[in-house]
């Protein structure tokens, strides 16, 4: 007697280039000439990681695979190639349009085979109840695996700009100036006062100039957080001018009663270092 699902594994290993073009073709139907002309150096590698995905099927159902098994192979396939699509940038939502496609050109090449062979109506619902649920699987693990390496994209680039936002520059012996752009956050604020406080020692500082004209608002909590900072680098021995503070963030401060009168406040950056580099 034949073995039907193993008969139909083999025969999805054997057609898996071809279904894996008929998908890449229907997939790039609606794409522009210019869009297909930008895909042209991948389009190899791709049709590639297609036959290869469609072939995943046909090594279950040959190799009547358990469950856990199976589920294990597409859930590396969809680690391996969520961490692919994302490094070529393709969009998320892009990639999973490709789950629809892969199920009708599968199931499209069995219908086939099922009626050449006459199969059986129990092997196709057998055949139905592994497919399925793998291509949703891997569709799934895919999906995870993309937003893992998008999270950790996000927080390297974090942690580049919070490097980035704290950029010490001496001037002169002694004395250095601080320039802070964006918004300042608890995240921020604590790296703000470990680097600041690191670069001060390291630089034997004895004044420090923030120039606040890139900060755009300065509410009580970023006003409690510069304060720490000041009064950390004052036990250090460093001496904080505060420059750049935009009219409408001081009227802000103004209005939230903040106080400002115990800081040393320069009108402009221009203004302190002229000031600074007359002192004797």
């Amino acid at each position: 007697m034949i073995d039907e699902i193993g008969f139909l594994g083999e025969k999805i290993l054997e057609h898996k280039l071809t279904i894996a073009k008929e998908v890449h073709e229907d997939r790039l139907s609606g794409i522009t000439e210019n869009e297909r002309e930008q895909l042209a150096p991948f389009e190899e590698k791709l049709i590639n990681i297609r036959a290869n995905f469609i072939g995943l099927f046909g090594e279950v159902l040959k190799e009547h695979l358990n469950e856990k098994d199976a589920l294990e192979k597409f859930s590396q396939w969809g680690k391996k190639t969520g961490e692919m699509f994302f490094s070529l940038n393709v969009p998320l939502d892009e990639a999973l349009k490709d789950t629809r496609y892969y199920r009708i050109y599968l199931w499209k090449t069995l219908k086939n085979e099922i009626k050449k062979q006459k199969i059986s109506a129990d092997t196709i619902f057998e055949i139905g109840e592994i497919i399925d649920p793998l291509l949703d699987h891997a569709a799934y693990s895919f999906s995870l695996s993309y937003v893992d390496y998008h999270q950790l994209s996000l927080k390297r680039a974090r942690s580049a700009f919070l490097e980035l936002s704290v950029p010490v520059v001496p001037v002169k012996k002694g004395t250095a100036i601080l320039p802070l752009v964006g918004d300042i956050d608890t995240e921020r604020a604590n790296y703000l006062m470990e680097e600041t406080l690191k670069s001060a020692n390291k630089l034997q500082l004895r004044q420090l100039i923030m120039d606040l004209s890139g900060v755009f608002i300065i509410d009580t909590m970023v006003a409690d957080q510069l304060f720490k900072v000041i009064d950390a680098l004052r036990l250090l021995g460093v001496e904080t001018i505060l420059t750049g503070v935009r009219p409408e963030v001081a009227q802000t401060i103004v209005s939230l009663g903040l106080d400002f009168s115990s800081k040393r406040v320069k009108g402009s950056l221009q203004q302190a270092i002229e000031e600074l580099f007359e002192q004797k």
